[in-house]
C-alpha cells in the first residue's frame, strides 16, 4: 500500500513538472547586439565601464541598471564577433545552408551585470502561454567574458546546463580545473604560462629583489601566486607582495606608501587594465618615478592608459602581450558595414517616438562610428574571431555538413555535444593561426614582449621586443632583444634592482639573519679556499698540493720551499762550507810540509792527517743538505754526516787516548805503549767507525730516509725534507756519535793537567766541550725551527763543530809552527825548557 501511494506522488509530480508553463520573473533583459539564425551565439562584453545602481530603499519597483563611459576595446570585441558570424554566413564550405543567429550583452564590466545578462542568455527571448519548459537553452554556446572573476561567474553558472562559454582574454589558471569548469574554453592561454615567463623575463635581467602588485580578484590572485612559486625557483626575492581591487581607495594608497617606501626599482605589476589605472593616477599624484614595471597582458598594451602623463611613470615598461593580428576586412567592417547591418540604428534616424526609445541607448556608441584608428592595435580581436569559428568548426561536425549537401537542419544539437565537439576542433584561420584545444580547454602560449617607448613626435608605442612560444623546445621558448629596449624613465641604461650587490670571485654569500636569501653579506673566502664565480654560495677547498691565490679566485700550486744553493742561505752556508775546507787543506798542507818535527809526530801524526781528512768530509758532507731532496740525497745526508763525524770523533778520541797512555809509559815500570801503538790506534778508529756504517747500513735497510712533502707545517707552501724513515735508526746514529764524544770528553778532561809543556789534552777537552754544547743546543732547536731552517740548523751544527775541532785542535800548533819555530823541538814538547805551556 505503502509503495503504490509513493508511486502516485512520483507521477503526480512528473505530470505536473511536464505541463508547466514558462513565465519570466521581473523584466526581460534585452541584449545590445541580436540577430536571429538557425544557429544562435551568445556574447557577453563590457561595453561600458562604469554602473550606477538604481535606488534600493523598496518603496517602489527598482529601476535597471544604467551604464556609461564607452569601453571601446570591448567594443571592438563585440564588433569582431559580428564580423566572423557575418563571414561565416557568406562562406559557402562552412555550415551551408545554416545561419548563425546572435545575442550580444552588455554586462557593464560589473559582475552583477554580469550575472544578469547571463540568465538572459541562458533564458528565451519571449515566452507565451502556450510554451512549455523543456530545459533547453536557445543558445549553442557563449562568447565571453573579458575578466577572468566575471568569466569564473559565467563558467560556474553555465556549468550544470554544459552551456560551452569560450573566452577571448580570461586567463586564470583557476579556469584550467574541469573538474570545476568542464565545458569552459579559451582562445588564450592560461595565466600559468604567462606567470611563470615574468619570473623567466625578471631573472633574465638580473633583477632578485623586486616588488609584487596584484589586482585582488581571481586573476590576479591565481596568476601572482604562480609568479612567486616560480620567482622562489629562480632564486629571485620578492620585497613585498601586495593587492588591491578598483574599489578599495584606501587599500591603494597603503600599496602606494609600501611602493614609496621599498628599495626595489622593479615592479611585477598582475593587474587588470582598472587597477592599473588607479594605481597609476597615484604614482603620477605621489611623484613616484623611475621604477621598471613589469606588466601583462591585461594592461601592458591598453590604450586607456596612454595619457599625457603616463609615460612620465610607465614609460621603459616591458611585459607580455597578445599578438596583433591583422584581420582582413575588418578595419572596413567597423566603418559600414557594421552599423548596416548589426547595429540598424544612426544618428538621426528614429521617426517615431518607439524609435527614438530604441536608439536611445546606442548614442553614446555612435561617435565610434567612423573612426577606426585603434583597430590595427585591437590584440584580442583575433581571439573573439578564432573562437566564433571554432563553435562554427564544432556545428559543422554535429550537423555532418558536407560542402554539396549542406548540413542536417532536423538534428537537435545539445550543449554537451558542442562541448565535445570544440575538444576535438583544429583548423587553421585565414591568417594563419592554427586553432586548437588542449586537455584544459586553453591555446598554445604565445605572446609578444611589449616596451614602451615614446617617439620623436611623442606618441607612446608598444614596441615588440621579443616573444614567447610554449610550442617551441624550452631553449628557444623566450627570445629578447635587448638592445631595441628603453628603460624606466626613458634611459638607455638597464636599472639595477638587488638587494645586496653581487659577491665578486674570491667571496661567498652569508645570508642576512631574518631577511630574504636574496640579502646577504660578502665574505672573502679564508685562505686555501676558493670562489671563481660571482654570487658564489660557498667556496672550495683547494687540494693538498695547491693554495688559493691572493684573491682568492684560483687554486695555485704551493710554493715549495727546501734550502737551495742560490739562495742567500744557502750561498752562506756553502760558503763557510768551503772556507772549511779550504782552511783543513791548508792545516793539512802545513802539517805535511813540517810533517818531520816534534809538534806534528806528537800523539801520532797519522791521527792527526786522518783527523784533518775527516774533517774535510764533515765539512763536505753539509753540502748534501743544501738542494732538493731526492731519495739518493737523503740516504746520503744522513749517513755520510753520520759516517764522517764518527771518523773525525774516533781520531780525536784515539789521540786521547795516546795521550793518556804515553803519560802512564812514562811511570816506571809500564809497558802500556806497546798496547796501543799506531798499529791498535788505526784499528780502533776503524773499529769505531765499521759500528756506524753497520748502524747506517741497518737504517737503510729497514726503512730508510726518503724524500718528503711537509703540508702541515705551512698551509700556504710546501716544505721539501727527507723524512727520517726510521727515526730509531736516525737517533742510533746521533747516539753512538754522542757517546763517543762524551767518551772522549771525559777522558781529556782527566788528561788536562798531566805535566806536558804541550798537553794536547786541554785542546781535546776544549775541543768535546764546544761539540757536545753544539749538540746539545742543536737538537731542541732542530726540532723546534720551521722548513728549511731546519736544515740550515742541522748545517750550522755540522758546521760549528768542524770549525770548533779544527781551530780547537790544530790552531795551537799552527801557531807554534808559524810563529813560535823555537818552540817546535823535542826539548820543549817534553818540558825540558822553561816556557810557558800551551
Amino acid at each position: 500500500m505503502l509503495i503504490f501511494l509513493c508511486t502516485l506522488i512520483i507521477h503526480h509530480h512528473h505530470t505536473k513538472a511536464e505541463n508547466a508553463i514558462c513565465r519570466l520573473m521581473g523584466d526581460p533583459k534585452q541584449p545590445l547586439l541580436s540577430k536571429d539564425g538557425d544557429i544562435t551565439i551568445g556574447g557577453l562584453f563590457a561595453f561600458r565601464i562604469i554602473e550606477t545602481l538604481p535606488s534600493l530603499e523598496f518603496t517602489q519597483k527598482p529601476q535597471p541598471l544604467s551604464c556609461s563611459s564607452v569601453n571601446l576595446r570591448d567594443f571592438r570585441l563585440a564588433q569582431t564577433m559580428t564580423f566572423a558570424i557575418e563571414e561565416i554566413n557568406r562562406n559557402e564550405t562552412l555550415l551551408p545552408n545554416i545561419s548563425i543567429g546572435y545575442r550580444i550583452f552588455d554586462t557593464c564590466a560589473s559582475r552583477l551585470s554580469a550575472m544578469s545578462a547571463t540568465m538572459a542568455l541562458m533564458n528565451g527571448q519571449k515566452f507565451t502561454v502556450g510554451d512549455r519548459c523543456n530545459g533547453k537553452s536557445p543558445i549553442h554556446a557563449i562568447i565571453g567574458e573579458t575578466e577572468s572573476s566575471a568569466t569564473v561567474i559565467l563558467a560556474r553558472t553555465t556549468g550544470p546546463f554544459k552551456i560551452p562559454v569560450i573566452s577571448h582574454s580570461a586567463t586564470c589558471e583557476c579556469l584550467s580545473n574541469r573538474k570545476d569548469f568542464p565545458s569552459f574554453f579559451r582562445t588564450i592561454a592560461s595565466d600559468y604560462h604567462q606567470s611563470r615567463a615574468l619570473a623567466y623575463i625578471v631573472k633574465h635581467f638580473g633583477w632578485t629583489w623586486v616588488g609584487a602588485v596584484n589586482s585582488d580578484n581571481d586573476y590576479g590572485n591565481s596568476g601572482m601566486a604562480i609568479f612567486l612559486n616560480t620567482a622562489q625557483e629562480e632564486g629571485i626575492c620578492v620585497e613585498y607582495s601586495v593587492k588591491f581591487y578598483r574599489t578599495e581607495p584606501e587599500k591603494l594608497l597603503k600599496v602606494v606608501n609600501i611602493i614609496k617606501q621599498s628599495t626595489a626599482k622593479v615592479i611585477v605589476a598582475f593587474l587588470t587594465s582598472s587597477e592599473m589605472s588607479n594605481l597609476l593616477e597615484q604614482l603620477y599624484i605621489q611623484n613616484i618615478t623611475g621604477l621598471q614595471m613589469i606588466g601583462v597582458e591585461a594592461w601592458i598594451t591598453a590604450k586607456r592608459l596612454i595619457t599625457p602623463t603616463s609615460f612620465h611613470v610607465l614609460g621603459g615598461s616591458l611585459g607580455f602581450s597578445v599578438r596583433k593580428i591583422d584581420i582582413g576586412g575588418f578595419s572596413d567592417y567597423v566603418i559600414k558595414a557594421f552599423w548596416d547591418t548589426a547595429f540598424q540604428c544612426s544618428e538621426g534616424d528614429g521617426n517615431s517616438s518607439q524609435d527614438a526609445v530604441n536608439c536611445s541607448k546606442y548614442q553614446d556608441l555612435l561617435v565610434l562610428k567612423n573612426y577606426n584608428e585603434d583597430v590595427p592595435e585591437q590584440r584580442y580581436s583575433s581571439n573573439v574571431y578564432k573562437a566564433v569559428y571554432a563553435v562554427a568548426y564544432a556545428l559543422h561536425n554535429l550537423l555532418k555538413c558536407k560542402e554539396q549537401e549542406g548540413c542536417e537542419k532536423d538534428l537537435t544539437i545539445q550543449p554537451q555535444q558542442v562541448v565535445e565537439a570544440l575538444k576535438k576542433v583544429n583548423f587553421t584561420v585565414k591568417f594563419g593561426d592554427r586553432v586548437w584545444f588542449d586537455t584544459t580547454g586553453a591555446a598554445v602560449a604565445q605572446y609578444e614582449v611589449v616596451n614602451w617607448q615614446q617617439d620623436s613626435d611623442g606618441s607612446i608605442q608598444f614596441k615588440a621586443v621579443g616573444y614567447y612560444d610554449a610550442s617551441l623546445p624550452p631553449d628557444q621558448r623566450f627570445v629578447l632583444n635587448t638592445e631595441n629596449i628603453i628603460w624606466a624613465g626613458g634611459q638607455l641604461e638597464k636599472p639595477r634592482s638587488v638587494c645586496s650587490e653581487s659577491c665578486p670571485p674570491g667571496t661567498r654569500k652569508a645570508a642576512q639573519k631574518g631577511r630574504p636569501v636574496c640579502c646577504y653579506d660578502c665574505i672573502t673566502c679564508a685562505d686555501g679556499e676558493i670562489s671563481n664565480e660571482t654570487d658564489s654560495n660557498n667556496c672550495q677547498q683547494c687540494p693538498g698540493e695547491y693554495w688559493s691565490n691572493t684573491e682568492n679566485t684560483e687554486c695555485v700550486l704551493k710554493a715549495v720551499e727546501f734550502l737551495s744553493f742560490t739562495e742567500v742561505m744557502g750561498i752562506v752556508l756553502v760558503f763557510f762550507s768551503l772556507f772549511g775546507v779550504g782552511i783543513t787543506v791548508l792545516v793539512a798542507i802545513l802539517f805535511y810540509s813540517k810533517k818531520d818535527t816534534p809538534i806534528v809526530k806528537a800523539n801520532n801524526s797519522e791521527l792527526s792527517f786522518l783527523l784533518l781528512f775527516s774533517l774535510i768530509l764533515c765539512f763536505l758532507c753539509s753540502l748534501t743538505f743544501i738542494g732538493r731532496p731526492t731519495e739518493w740525497s737523503c740516504m746520503l745526508r744522513h749517513t755520510a754526516f753520520g759516517i764522517t763525524f764518527v771518523l773525525c770523533i774516533s781520531c780525536v778520541l784515539g789521540k786521547t787516548i795516546v795521550v793518556l797512555m804515553a803519560f802512564k809509559a812514562t811511570l816506571p815500570g809500564s809497558n802500556l805503549m806497546k798496547w796501543f801503538g799506531p798499529a791498535q790506534q788505526r784499528l780502533s778508529v776503524f773499529a769505531f767507525t765499521l759500528i756506524q756504517v753497520l748502524i747506517c747500513v741497518l737504517w737503510l735497510t729497514t726503512s730508510p730516509p726518503f724524500p718528503y712533502k711537509n703540508m702541515k707545517y705551512y698551509n700556504e707552501k710546501i716544505i721539501l725534507e727527507c723524512s727520517l724513515g726510521s727515526t730509531v735508526g736516525f737517533w742510533a746514529v746521533l747516539g753512538y756519535i754522542g757517546l763517543l764524544a762524551v767518551l772522549c770528553f771525559i777522558l781529556a778532561f782527566l788528561a788536562r793537567t798531566l805535566p806536558d809543556n804541550f798537553n794536547e789534552a786541554k785542546f781535546i777537552t776544549f775541543s768535546m766541550l764546544i761539540f757536545c754544547a753544539v749538540w746539545i743546543t742543536f737538537i731542541p732547536a732542530y726540532v723546534s725551527s720551521p722548513g728549511k731552517f731546519t736544515v740550515a740548523v742541522g748545517i750550522f751544527a755540522i758546521l760549528a763543530s768542524s770549525f770548533g775541532l779544527l781551530f780547537c785542535i790544530f790552531a795551537p800548533k799552527c801557531y807554534i809552527i808559524l810563529f813560535k819555530p823555537e818552540q817546535n823541538t823535542k826539548q820543549h814538547m817534553m818540558g825540558k825548557t822553561q816556557t810557558k805551556s800551551y
